[in-house]
């Protein structure tokens, strides 16, 4: 299997996680639709250098999905508005199990004992330990990212958001 240095998402890719090697280093497994490779960087270090391609990073991709979807743990990210790649994981980013899947290659779930049976659309069948409903849940939520993001890019539009307004504390009479 090769070994590469440095990794950019794109369109292709199906999962990807990360394992330790036995010194301690950590490594990421990359699935694309039609090769299997390991990179020489964490998972969050590929999405970050992918994120900051096209001039952004990971900490503020995640703001942004949190702000659009509402202030879900586990959002997905959007890699590239513009080729509509965005990933989501099944578990914490913080997490060292951590799968991140493209929601684009996904064809189907299906539930078997309590886990969720995943159909790319090569063909390729993953397992998940995760529930049918949670798993689908956030594949769904990716995917409605992507919509609302790529729509956007498209058609851009800006937020104006107002800061706080500040309350005065007013003086009582007994403070006097």
């Amino acid at each position: 299997m090769d070994i590469e240095k440095y990794y950019l998402i794109n369109q292709h890719m199906m999962y990807m996680f990360g394992f330790y090697d036995r010194n301690g280093k950590k490594y990421t497994f990359v699935r694309q639709f039609d090769q299997v490779f390991i990179v020489d960087r964490s998972p969050t270090e590929i999405l970050d250098d992918s994120i900051r391609c096209i001039g952004f990073d990971l900490r503020g991709a995640m703001d942004t999905s949190k702000m659009i979807m509402g202030n879900n743990m586990m959002c997905p990210v959007m890699i590239n508005p513009i080729h509509s790649i965005c990933v989501f994981p099944d578990k914490s980013h913080k997490h060292d199990g951590t799968i991140w899947y493209n929601p684009n290659q996904i064809v189907r779930t299906q539930s078997l004992r309590r886990k969720t049976y995943i159909e790319f659309r090569n063909g390729f069948i993953l397992m998940s330990d995760s529930k049918l409903f949670s798993f689908n849940h956030k594949w769904k939520s990716a995917e409605q990212l992507c919509k609302i993001t790529s729509e956007n890019a498209k058609n851009p539009m800006s937020f104006m958001v107002e800061p706080p307004k500040k309350t005065r504390k007013r003086k009582s009479k007994k403070n006097l």
